[in-house]
C-alpha cells in the first residue's frame, strides 16, 4: 500500500519489507569491520582528551561567561556523556582550577594530541565503513590533518553557545506568567527545554561527524536520520545505566578510586560503538541504493 504524495525509494522498501534482515546485515558489517575494537580506541583518546578540553574550555570561556555557572552547564551536559560520573569529572576540574596551576600550554598540546588521536581513528573507521565511497572519492591529506583542530574549536563553540543558552532557561526558570488570572511557574517548562537543548546538540554534533568525515558528499537527511537513530539508543542506554550505577552497581568497591576512570571510558566506549553503528546503517543504506 503507497500513501498518495508519499515517495519510498527502493531501499526504504527493502527495509521496511525486511527489517530484521536489514538489521543482521548492519551488525554483521559491523562486526566484519572490528566495530568494537575501533569504539574502544575512540573511547579510550576521547576520555584521554575529555579533561584537558574541560579545562581549556573553563580557562577560555570564563572571559565571557561567570566561571560558577559555566561550571553548572557543564554539569548538567556531562551528564549527557557520562552518567552518573559527571560531578567527579567536574571535581578534578575544580582541583585544578583551585590550584591556579599554570600549565596551560601542555594542557593545550595534551588535549591536541589525544583529539588528534581519536578523530583519526575515527575517520579511519568511517573510512572502513564507506569503503564504497573510497573507490571513488579521495581527500587530500592537508584536510584530513586539519579536521580533528576544526572539531575541537566546533566543540568549544558549542560549548560556549549552550552555555549562553543554559544561563538563559536558568534565568527563565525564575520567572513566571499570568494566564487567564493564574499564575504559572516555568520550572517545569525549562526543565523540558533544557533536555532538548541537550539532545538536539549532540544529535546535530553527531551529524556533523556524518557530514564530514566519510569521504563524498551525505545527503543531510542521512546524517540526521542516522544521529537520530544513534542518539535514541544512548538516550535509552543511558537512563538504564544512570538507574543501574545508582541502585544496584558495585563498582566502587571492585574499582576503588579508578571507578570513575573505569565507568567514564565504559560509557564513552558505548557511545563509540553507537556511533559507528550508526554511520555503517547508512553505509548499508547506500549500498542498497546502488542495487
Amino acid at each position: 500500500m503507497r500513501l498518495p504524495g508519499v515517495r519510498v525509494d527502493k531501499a526504504a522498501r527493502y527495509i521496511l519489507a525486511h527489517p530484521l534482515g536489514f538489521a543482521l546485515q548492519v551488525l554483521r558489517a559491523f562486526n566484519a569491520n572490528q566495530g568494537m575494537m575501533l569504539a574502544g580506541a575512540i573511547a579510550y583518546y576521547a576520555l584521554l582528551s575529555l579533561v584537558p578540553l574541560l579545562i581549556l574550555s573553563v580557562i577560555a570561556l570564563s572571559h565571557w561567561v561567570d566561571q560558577s555557572e559555566l561550571l553548572v552547564a557543564l554539569g548538567r551536559y556531562l551528564e549527557w556523556l557520562v552518567p552518573s560520573q559527571s560531578q567527579a569529572v567536574l571535581g578534578d576540574v575544580n582541583v585544578f582550577l583551585d590550584n591556579s596551576v599554570s600549565i596551560g600550554a601542555v594542557l593545550l598540546v595534551t588535549m591536541l594530541f589525544f583529539s588528534s588521536l581519536a578523530f583519526g581513528i575515527l575517520e579511519k573507521a568511517m573510512g572502513q565503513i564507506f569503503a564504497h565511497r573510497g573507490l571513488v572519492f579521495k581527500r587530500h591529506r592537508l584536510v584530513s590533518a586539519l579536521l580533528p583542530y576544526g572539531f575541537v574549536l566546533a566543540l568549544v563553540v558549542a560549548l560556549l553557545v549552550l552555555t549562553v543558552a543554559t544561563i538563559g532557561l536558568q534565568t527563565l526558570a525564575q520567572e513566571s506568567i499570568v494566564l487567564f488570572g493564574i499564575e504559572w511557574s516555568l520550572v517545569g517548562v525549562s526543565g523540558l527545554f533544557f533536555y532538548l537543548l541537550g539532545f538536539t546538540a549532540e544529535t546535530l554534533i553527531v551529524a556533523s561527524i556524518y557530514l564530514t568525515l566519510p569521504v563524498g558528499r551525505m545527503p543531510v537527511r542521512h546524517a540526521l536520520i542516522g544521529a537520530l537513530a544513534a542518539m535514541s539508543v544512548w538516550e535509552i542506554i543511558r537512563h538504564m545505566l544512570v538507574w543501574y550505577f545508582t541502585s544496584l552497581s558495585k563498582a566502587n568497591v571492585v574499582y576503588g578510586s579508578l571507578t570513575t576512570a573505569v565507568v567514564a571510558l565504559f560509557c564513552m566506549e558505548i557511545i563509540a560503538a553507537l556511533l559507528l553503528v550508526g554511520a555503517q546503517v547508512i553505509a548499508e543504506y547506500e549500498r542498497l541504493e546502488r542495487g
